[in-house]
């Protein structure tokens, strides 16, 4: 059973107000009567009814039954003294609360036959104060009985959800946790070997260097061929792993551009041959961005993207014919466009914001790995 103070959920709007009124009127229906003894006896019901709520909702186990069946009881006796019967209502919401399926039946149905009874004895009884509030009762009766099996089914979807989301989360952090053994297992035995040779011939190169130097030789050459080989190796390794190719992602922004009605042009060709995977990955993120500030904040109807490789550099120009951006929304986050420095950075890349007729984002990336891998392949 949840706190009592925490029934309501955080976007209750007026339903804690709503509940004040039910709070006020079993005081009305008592004051209308012209005996003292009945003021104080309904007096001591109500205090005795809400101080049983609260010890209900802070109670486990049994000894929840036990005080829901004292509020059943208040209740019944309320309705037959006073004519009051809206302490139902909070009986209804309450066994809603109750998480066990068999308690929860088992108070729902008892509670409904006995607030039946009670509204037909005081039917019968032709109770005035009762009758006089006749479409009150028939509204409560409906609610005694939508109100519990409602609130029960919102918290067992409200449970389930939160499995759902655990669930999800722990799927998650298996399937990171499985990506990293994966890759350590790759790694292992993919440098493993290789490592353990370079130092064995590295340690017999220094003891042949005094005695041996022809064969010292020899031996480093070994090393260095090695070491290339666990490279290129490692390379291919991380080629393999999945990433976002720039020009699977050109093809995704197109269609951005394209539902937001903006003219797209492409200037230069999507596929690079000297980039490696991870500087490609980061180049797809920074022009997602770009192109989702165009579409948000610029006001563009046209974007233009330029490709322009080179022997040491790649330059990716973004250009749109919007608004522009002010000096002084540069660096806001809002836009993303600190995020993408950040990215860039991690692969020794820079980006500059240029103000022409709109805006051009010139994004650049230095272009190694084709150098390092013609070494790799020498010998």
């Amino acid at each position: 059973m949840q706190k009592w103070h925490h029934i309501f959920h955080k976007s209750t709007g007026l339903s804690p107000y709503v509940w004040v009124v039910f709070y006020i009127l079993p005081f009305y229906s008592i004051f209308r009567s012209s005996s003292m003894d009945r003021w104080v006896y309904g007096i001591v019901m109500i205090i005795m009814f809400f101080a049983c709520y609260v010890l209900a909702f802070k109670s486990k186990g049994w000894v929840v039954y036990f005080w829901t069946s004292v509020q059943i009881i208040v209740s019944i006796t309320m309705t037959l003294m006073f004519g009051y019967m809206y302490f139902a209502l909070f009986l209804a919401f309450f066994i809603g609360n109750i998480q066990n399926r068999g308690g929860f039946f088992t108070m729902y149905t008892i509670h409904l036959l006995t607030t039946i009874v009670a509204i037909n004895y005081e039917l019968i009884t032709r109770n005035p104060v009762f009758l006089s509030q006749l479409p009150f009762v028939l509204v409560s009766i409906i609610a005694v009985v939508l109100l519990p099996a409602t609130t029960y089914n919102r918290n067992n979807q409200d449970k389930l959800q939160g499995q759902l989301e655990d669930a999800n989360k722990r799927i998650s952090e298996l399937v990171i946790m499985e990506e990293r053994q994966r890759i350590s297992r790759d790694l292992h035995d993919t440098l493993g070997q290789k490592l353990s040779l370079i130092g064995l011939k590295s340690d017999l190169a220094s003891k042949l260097i005094s005695k041996n130097p022809a064969q010292a030789v020899v031996e480093i050459n070994d090393v260095r061929q090695t070491a290339r080989s666990a490279l290129k190796e490692v390379r291919e390794m991380i080629t393999q792993m999945r990433g976002i190719r720039l020009e699977d992602e050109l093809v995704r922004i197109r269609q951005f551009l394209q539902a937001a009605e903006i003219e797209f042009e492409l200037e230069g060709s999507p596929k690079l041959t000297n980039t490696s995977l991870i500087t490609e990955n980061v180049l797809s993120m920074c022009i997602k961005e770009a192109v989702t500030n165009v579409v948000k904040h610029s006001g563009a109807t046209f974007c233009r993207i330029g490709i322009e490789p080179s022997r040491t550099d790649l330059v990716i120009k973004v250009a749109d014919n919007g608004r522009g951006i002010k000096p002084a929304n540069q660096e806001n986050k809002g836009h993303g466009l600190q995020g993408m420095r950040e990215r860039l950075e991690f692969v020794n890349g820079s980006m500059e914001i240029v103000q022409n007729s709109g805006t051009t984002i010139v994004v650049k990336v230095p272009t190694v790995i084709r150098q390092l891998e013609q070494e790799g392949k020498e010998e």
